[in-house]
């Protein structure tokens, strides 16, 4: 019982922990209150007309085809006559949802947001399209949604087509965006003979949206370089076209009509999106039309030293780069409607073509706008911040009048208003990260102590830990902190008392302990490093010569895993041949495993695991099959989808009525979680399970004789234990170093099993390539949580399969005949 609840706090704590992740780091940058900021000159523009091809990479863009020509002629005519060009640099996470909501409400929204949620607003946020009088908008059943319900009002109307056709096996994605202009091009021509519509649409401050998904589904599907790629950019430049055509029509000419194009992010060259990549980062932006500069030629150098301008041959002409969130107070600008109030976006002035005392005008009101931001945080946190501990952020900046500021001053104060949003933002951060890091070296301490030694009690520390939770208690409470800071601040105290009623073992144990494996998390190579320093261990230790043929395998198995690290995480084209193989060398292996346990029984244990491995061999088959399928576009076989989602559903449930025997129950669990995997896969990376799980068998087998050598245990088969028989714990003995050792190596172990193949990043480089036996029409939850099953799958395996591993050597060591009790001596730790 003791064991239970020291695993169920255990858990508590490393929850408690992971929870916290999103308190310090991940919380809403948004502050609400604010009083939205108008400017009382007259706006250039009555109408906007926002045009975000989804997906669009800048270069994709930009760059001329060998023999010169341009593949969105359109575009290419706007920037070198009557526009003004530039690249928009968006943040990670490169997303559809952080890049609209960058582009329309200007700021850069948080992951724990994105993560709650495409159609509904986990926060609330204030928004170009709320501000405008009316808003219309065609495209995405995913993104349209979310504008419409944080508007105020029924001024945003949203025109979407079924989420079915977004589908990434479909022959035709561009479709999506014939679909979005015959839309629009329907919706002015019903508009001439509907006077109300008429009328609405001839008012001042209205907003066109076009969110163009074509280009980003066929880049999924068929990556940036193909040719449905390059084609669909070519289908909305021309799409484009029309469309300014039948609004001027519309508008009779009257030069009121600004048009922004841009993208909402890249992709990179294998057709994923989500980290920092510049494929992923830079996108384009064109603006022209009423209040809007035109082409201006350049004869000198253009401070941007990327190299694209004379990759694009665009040297000649100004390139103004922005931030993303720039373009809304840009677009708020155009047509006089206040910036939104949470915008972190600065005006970009070299687009606008008005009076300098317009251009100084709008910079004024966006410095207030972001000032008001910084004085609420600022209200916010000093609320709840005792008196005497708060420190403000010193600006050096004097906060201009309405009667005497410059375009510069402003600037400048925009500047400093957004650093001291950052600081308050972040204010608890460093507060909050000391007591968590506090709490987990304090449990991880405590852990070792358990395991090392049984603790005494001691009143005068239990007195002292007492009032710190008291004085910790009542300094929160003053501050009126949130409850979640009351566990990150309190839990230490508990675990330090703990660790501190043992300072002496806890002293000697820091000094001989460390974990290099760190080290791993910033440079996977080290996982590559590490592997081949343990296949040198049967050798240093003795082993070998006691289990030649088994350190030989231990040896070779660590060498070939090694290579995994080495390899890249991201960018690898699929290779359905790679899985098939994969398959069938985990059927080897499992053979193997059998082979090794008893030669005379090897027939009927093939037979109790045969349906399994069957199952292994049709998942290895799939994904050769389903990547046929779409490579002829001919859709997502409907057997494919069925078999995949049977195996994801019953992968952690088959093993839970396998046999108990300890290699039965391995296996079970490795043929069941690998067929999930294979399933996933799209290359080498499939080859990595049965390498790794080969690797743990020979372990257990190295393990079990050098307990042999040692005279710990008499010889017993690994595969006569039984996890349904009872144990005797108080026969259970103590440690020694060498359990140490192999703690060592379950640590290592289970970081190669995460890091091998690729690493969290992965989760950001979405490739629904990896998903698509399960589902090719694009749904964010779903793929995004079969994803993350992919990245965190086999560390679940191999977890799983460590740690039964290890508990069946325990297991062998309590079932001996009998048990040598081990005390420590000191000379271990001198």
């Amino acid at each position: 019982m003791r064991i239970i609840t020291f695993f169920l706090v255990g858990l508590i704590v490393h929850v408690i922990f992971f929870i916290s992740i999103f308190d310090i780091y991940f919380t809403s940058p948004l502050v609400h209150g604010m009083t939205p900021q108008t400017m009382s000159l007259a706006p250039p523009a009555s109408r906007l007309v926002l045009v975000v091809a989804d997906g669009l990479r800048a270069d994709s863009l930009f760059t001329l085809h060998s023999n010169g020509s341009s593949r969105a002629p359109y575009l290419r005519t706007i920037i070198k006559e009557s526009g003004t060009w530039g690249v928009s640099h968006t943040r990670v996470p490169t997303e559809s949802r952080p890049g609209h909501v960058a582009l329309i409400a200007g700021f850069y929204e948080d992951v724990s947001a994105v993560a709650k949620g495409w159609k509904e607003n986990p926060v609330e946020f204030d928004s170009v399209f709320n501000e405008s009088r009316h808003t219309w908008c065609w495209g995405s059943p995913d993104i349209l949604p979310m504008f419409a319900k944080g508007a105020t009002g029924d001024h945003v109307y949203t025109y979407t087509y079924p989420a079915e056709e977004e589908d990434f096996a479909s022959t035709d994605a561009s479709r999506l965006d014939s679909w979005v202009f015959a839309q629009v091009k329907s919706f002015f021509q019903s508009a001439k003979s509907n006077s109300s519509l008429r009328a609405s649409l001839h008012e001042d401050k209205n907003v066109f949206f076009l969110h163009l998904l074509g280009i980003d589904t066929n880049g999924h599907a068929h990556r940036p370089m193909s040719q449905e790629y390059l084609e669909n950019i070519g289908l909305v430049d021309n799409g484009l076209s029309e469309m300014v055509s039948l609004v001027e029509d519309f508008f009779g000419y009257d030069g009121k009509t600004a048009y922004v194009f841009t993208s909402d992010h890249g992709m990179t060259n294998w057709g994923s999106h989500g980290a920092g990549h510049p494929s992923e980062t830079l996108t384009p932006l064109v603006v022209w039309g009423a209040g809007v500069n035109s082409a201006q030629t350049v004869t000198e150098p253009q401070p941007y030293e990327d190299g694209y301008l004379q990759d694009w041959k665009l040297e000649h002409l100004r390139r103004v780069d922005v931030s993303q969130a720039d373009i809304a107070p840009l677009m708020a600008s155009l047509i006089g409607v206040p910036i939104p109030v949470n915008s972190v976006g600065v005006l970009p002035l070299p687009y606008l073509n008005n009076s300098d005392l317009f251009k100084a005008e709008s910079m004024y009101t966006n410095a207030i706008q972001v000032l008001e931001q910084f004085k609420m945080k600022m209200a916010q946190k000093k609320e709840t911040t005792l008196s005497f501990l708060f420190t403000p952020y010193h600006s050096p900046v004097v906060f201009p009048s309405h009667a005497s500021f410059q375009i510069s001053l402003c600037q400048s104060l925009i500047s400093h208003s957004l650093e001291g949003l950052v600081y308050y933002h972040t204010y608890d951060r460093f507060f909050l990260g000391c007591s968590v890091v506090l709490g987990f070296v304090g449990w991880t301490s405590y852990v070792a102590l358990v395991i090392l030694k049984t603790h005494d009690q001691s009143n005068t520390l239990a007195r002292l830990c007492m009032c710190v939770t008291a004085v910790i208690t009542l300094f929160l409470f003053i501050q009126r902190s949130p409850a979640t800071y009351y566990i990150y601040c309190l839990l230490p105290v508990p675990v330090w008392y703990s660790v501190l009623k043992d300072m002496n073992l806890l002293t000697l144990m820091t000094r001989n302990l460390c974990c290099p494996q760190v080290v791993s998390f910033f440079y996977r190579t080290m996982l590559t490093v590490g592997l081949a320093v343990l296949s040198l261990w049967p050798f240093l230790s003795g082993v070998f010569g006691i289990a030649k043929y088994r350190s030989l395998s231990w040896f070779f198995s660590c060498l070939f895993l090694a290579l995994f690290p080495l390899m890249p995480v991201v960018g690898r084209e699929p290779n359905m041949h790679l899985v098939a193989c994969a398959g069938l060398l985990t059927l080897f292996t499992s053979v193997c495993y059998l082979w090794f346990l008893n030669f005379l029984k090897i027939i009927s244990l093939i037979l109790c695991q045969n349906q399994q491995m069957l199952h292994v061999a049709m998942c290895a088959y799939v994904p050769s099959l389903t990547h046929s399928s779409l490579q002829q576009k001919q859709g997502l076989p409907l057997f494919n989808q069925i078999i995949s989602w049977a195996t994801l559903a019953s992968s952690m449930l088959v093993p839970l009525v396998s046999s108990t025997r300890i290699f039965h129950r391995l296996l079970s669990i490795l043929l069941s979680l690998t067929a999930t995997y294979l399933l996933l896969s799209t290359g080498s990376e499939a080859l990595f399970p049965p390498v790794l799980s080969w690797l743990m068998f020979v372990w257990i087998n190295i393990e079990q004789e050098a307990m042999l050598a040692q005279g710990l245990s008499g010889r017993q088969e690994l595969s006569s234990i039984d996890f349904s028989a009872n144990i005797d714990i108080a026969k259970i003995r103590q440690l020694k170093l060498d359990d140490i050792r192999r703690s060592y190596f379950f640590v290592f172990f289970i970081i190669t099993a995460f890091f091998g193949t690729g690493n969290i990043a992965s989760i950001n480089s979405f490739d629904p390539a990896s998903v698509y036996c399960f589902l090719t029409v694009f749904n964010p939850f779903i793929m995004g949580n079969v994803t993350f099953w992919f990245i965190s799958h086999y560390v679940i395996v191999m977890s799983m399969t460590i740690f039964l591993m290890l508990l069946s050597v325990v297991t062998h060591i309590l079932t001996s005949q009998r048990l040598i009790m081990w005390k420590r001596p000191k000379s271990h730790f001198s």
